[in-house]
């Protein structure tokens, strides 16, 4: 088949993806995965061979990253019940103030929370941010939203096991380790740069709360109707079910509050208690970074520092953790809810392997290779365009990113870059203009208390200031890698 035909097929492939999505509000697993059937039959593989290259590249990513994401949202799920995440809010609040709070919070979420589940953290953390928003004057709303989007977002594409991140590692051959430390060198200054960036656009009066905040100042409870409260049932004088009429004496004794048992405290854990199995896990996949870039092989360091193990050894400290604390019926409800939470994440960046691998099979690699090395002036740029063509066309940083990423990783080798930059920066390009068909939009604008015309501007232009932040340090590391 021609390459213009290949190339074609493509198109309609993806195009078809998103009019799935975004039409016909199909779901984005059975949209990839009809994407993919299209194109292989489209593009001369057959039906045999299109049905095992999909169950393959299905298989493929499941491998990398099936126990990963597993393991991440479990710690995750257990965390959520030991009220872990409310209490490091607490802290971050009295550690770094009003002033350094957004850019604190931000930087904790985008950098150490990634192994709770996206809508379960902002759950969590939009009410903490709306109560803390009211401490900051006439701009916290504005300040705390654009922070709480950029640090989810962020997190999401550019630091492990955030979804994103692991999907992109899978696709494009990256090892975790190595994809954790870069990923850091980019996430740190792309949130705190963003956040300035925007803080500064909100107060010199782009931000108008009459206009961008909900009126939410609602009526004072009222009393009853009658004028009268529960404990006025049977008024003085008037007749009682058991017969007799209740005197002054006996209403006074009824409206008293009764002495009751106070319960006995539970003593907490510390919190760094709480987090230091996360902590620990991450510190060895990052330690095997650094000792294969060392060249130093040793096989109890390397069996410690694998991603799976490392995880494993992090999920099990955190149960024995919240065995402790909790009781084990509530351990177990935790991580029945986070099984559930799981399987959507894996379908979602197991399928996304299904359409890399067809498009590897028909090879378009090689046809998009050669267009990128004729164009090598900015190939990075490249990457970053066309998953942000995709993010605007789908709305989902997930989905856009698992998909550019789909395109790209089989011109990863012909290149000539470290795959791990392809992967930044095609995360960069996904985080690029969230809007109206993004979950995370909707859920932002009614926990913090914005209009639409507000949350477009903390959380759609906030995320896509981060987007395109984010290249300045993934270009600097092209210049070294």
């Amino acid at each position: 088949m021609s390459d213009t035909a290949i190339l074609l097929n493509t198109a309609i492939a993806v195009i078809a993806i998103v009019f799935l999505i975004v039409r016909l509000r199909m779901n984005p697993v059975v949209a990839l995965v009809l994407g993919a059937c299209y194109l292989g039959l489209a593009t001369g593989l057959g039906v045999d061979k299109t049905v095992k290259t999909i169950t393959k590249g299905f298989g493929d990513v499941m491998a990398d990253i099936g126990l990963l994401i597993a393991f991440g949202v479990l710690i995750g799920a257990l965390l959520r019940e030991l009220g872990a995440i409310e209490r490091l809010v607490d802290t971050l609040l009295r550690a770094a103030g009003p002033k350094r709070i957004p850019h604190a919070m931000a930087l904790t979420i985008a950098t150490f929370l990634q192994s709770i589940y996206l809508d379960v953290l902002l759950v969590i953390t939009g009410p903490l941010a709306k109560g803390i928003a009211a401490k900051l004057g006439r701009y916290g709303t504005a300040r705390m939203a654009t922070a709480l989007a950029i640090g989810l977002e962020c997190g999401i594409v550019f630091t492990v096991p955030g979804a994103g991140a692991l999907a992109l590692a899978a696709l494009l051959d990256v090892p975790l380790g190595t994809y954790l430390l870069y990923g850091l060198i980019v996430v740190i200054p792309t949130v705190t740069i963003a956040i300035a960036v925007m803080n500064f656009a909100l107060t010199r009066g782009w931000w108008n709360p009459a206009l961008d905040e909900e009126d939410v100042s609602g009526p004072t409870p009222s009393a009853p109707a009658d004028g009268g409260t529960a404990d006025d049932a049977y008024p003085v004088g008037q007749n009682t079910p058991a017969g007799g009429t209740t005197t002054a004496v006996e209403v006074k004794a009824r409206t008293q509050p009764q002495p009751q048992p106070q319960p006995q405290p539970q003593p907490q854990p510390g919190l760094l208690l709480l987090f230091s199995p996360l902590l620990v896990s991450l510190l060895l996949i990052a330690t095997g970074a650094l000792a294969e870039v060392a060249g130093w092989h040793n096989p109890f360091v390397q069996l410690l520092s694998s991603p799976v193990v490392a995880l494993l050894l992090g999920l099990v400290a955190t149960c024995l953790v919240a065995r402790r604390h909790l009781g084990q019926p509530r351990v177990d409800a935790a991580l029945s809810k986070g099984m559930r939470d799981s399987g959507q994440i894996l379908l979602l960046n197991g399928v996304g392997g299904c359409l890399a691998a067809v498009i590897a099979a028909c090879g378009l690699g090689h046809i998009l290779g050669d267009y990128f090395k004729a164009n090598t002036w900015a190939p990075l740029l490249m990457v970053w365009l066309v998953a942000a063509v995709l993010h605007v066309a789908v709305g989902s940083v997930t989905i856009s990113a698992i998909t550019a990423a789909g395109l790209l990783a089989p011109v990863a080798p012909t290149l000539g870059l470290d795959p791990v930059l392809i992967a930044l920066a095609a995360g960069a390009g996904s985080l690029f203009f969230v809007h109206l068909t993004s979950n995370t939009f909707w859920l932002l604008q009614s926990l913090m208390g914005q209009t639409t015309r507000g949350t477009l501007k903390t959380c759609s232009v906030g995320v896509s200031v981060a987007s395109v932040v984010a290249m300045g340090p993934i270009l600097a590391l092209s210049a070294i890698l």
